[in-house]
């Protein structure tokens, strides 16, 4: 038989045990409150820390269109200069107090978009590349590249028009062809006129540059045999249509696809300043070469586009810079496309 001293001579080394264990309990939970405590303070200076990153992703946007795939590409960012307009006195006085009221009223993109057939691969313009915005643009092949293409895969380039914010992204200024195994397709009396040395020679000295770019930029596809003019509705590619949209340049050409009954037109530079332009058909720029004409075909165009319900690419329009137009009172109101993840196949 145990005697009680016996059991309590056994009984302390349990004892202690479980007093050792538990003073290292308590310091284990003190010493998991303190980690606690830092990983919830951690994260905190550690974003402190870190530089922040300035640039975003390439600027990309893909829908369907019927069988065809079209992916809008961002180039970069510009304003509209509000003494780039032409309009009475009542609306432009309207248009300086509203931009006043939001600095961003007359925010411009500039975009290219490319379409993939099944067959071929199509730009419809270039971007700005190297020749103007300062330095704000000439993303598009990074987009291009963003968006799973390289500029060698691109078949055709289809230009609206031969200022340099449309294709100053084909050349790089050393002269080398961005896009080397497309071929470029320009209307033949846009080409006649900017890569003509004697009506450059003619031009106010204002207007210089826009020469000078269209012919630097034109010179290796040129050269390369890769320059291809049109002058009526020949076909180039299977499912497009010419649409001539005169008054901004001599040979300013829309290019309307059409696919399983849905239609695309990509319009070049019909509008510049949306907010303005939709509502006042009849501003202009002072880009526009005839500005009568221009405001014409605006007036002609637009509530042919709202009634149909047609998908626009507008390069100039606030990226993806795809959208329809509304009537809205005396003028329209832009409705764009908002992003989605979903591709719809109907």
């Amino acid at each position: 038989m145990m005697t009680i001293n016996e059991g309590r001579a056994m009984s302390s080394p349990a004892i202690r045990s479980r007093n050792v264990l538990k003073r290292n309990s308590m310091r284990f939970a003190a010493a998991l409150l303190v980690a606690l405590a830092s990983f919830v303070a951690g994260p905190s200076a550690a974003l402190d820390a870190a530089p922040q990153h300035r640039d975003q992703v390439p600027g990309f946007y893909r829908l369907k269109v019927g069988a065809l795939e079209v992916t809008a590409l961002f180039d970069g960012t510009g304003t509209f200069d509000p003494h780039w307009l032409n309009g009475t006195k009542a609306t432009m006085d309207g248009v300086v107090k509203a931009l006043h009221e939001d600095p961003h009223m007359l925010d411009v993109a500039d975009t290219g978009f490319l379409v993939n057939t099944g067959k071929q691969l199509i730009l419809v313009d270039a971007g700005a590349g190297t020749w103007w915005g300062g330095g704000a643009m000439g993303r598009l092949a990074g987009s291009l590249r963003g968006a799973g293409y390289t500029p060698e895969e691109v078949d055709i380039v289809l230009v609206t028009h031969l200022h340099s914010d449309h294709v100053g992204g084909l050349t790089t200024q050393d002269g080398r062809r961005v896009f080397p195994n497309a071929d470029v397709y320009v209307a033949k009396a846009e080409s006649d006129f900017w890569l003509s040395p004697e009506i450059a020679a003619k031009a106010p000295k204002d207007a210089q540059p826009f020469f000078q770019s269209a012919q630097a930029i034109a010179a290796p596809y040129i050269k390369a045999g890769k320059w291809r003019t049109f002058s009526g509705s020949e076909p180039i590619v299977d499912g497009m249509q010419l649409v001539p949209l005169p008054g901004h340049t001599p040979g300013h050409t829309g290019y309307e696809f059409s696919s399983k009954g849905q239609k695309i037109l990509f319009w070049g530079d019909i509008v510049h300043a949306l907010r303005v332009q939709l509502q006042h058909p009849e501003v202009t720029a002072i880009f526009d070469i005839d500005q009568t004409a221009a405001a014409a075909t605006r007036h002609q165009l637009l509530p042919k586009l709202a009634s149909e319900d047609v998908l626009i690419a507008g390069p100039h329009m606030n990226f993806p810079a795809l959208g329809r137009l509304r009537k809205e009172g005396s003028g329209y109101s832009w409705a764009p496309v908002i992003f989605t993840d979903q591709w719809d196949e109907k």
